[in-house]
């Protein structure tokens, strides 16, 4: 076998093993497995739904404009030529 016919069957082989892991099915704990425990201080258990909604922190809402129209910069003294 030539090494171009490795790399093909190789390549092949891990085509085949990737499109065998698009499960499209709901995941489900193992049989005789739960889900698991509640957080500490939590009042209910959190479903999947709850879980996968984004917090406000990670995707803040900006509460002012930050340039309605262009405006002239001041002099910056660190702005220097380089050496």
């Amino acid at each position: 076998m030539t090494m171009r016919t490795i790399v093909f069957c190789c390549t092949l082989l891990a085509a085949a093993l990737a499109g065998g892991c698009a499960n499209r099915t709901m995941l489900e704990p193992a049989p005789g497995a739960s889900l698991p425990a509640t957080a500490y201080g939590a009042d209910s258990v959190s479903d999947a739904d709850r879980l996968l909604q984004v917090p406000v922190q990670a995707v803040p809402t900006r509460s002012q404009e930050l340039r309605t129209r262009s405006e002239r910069r001041d002099d910056d003294p660190f702005d220097l030529p380089p050496p």
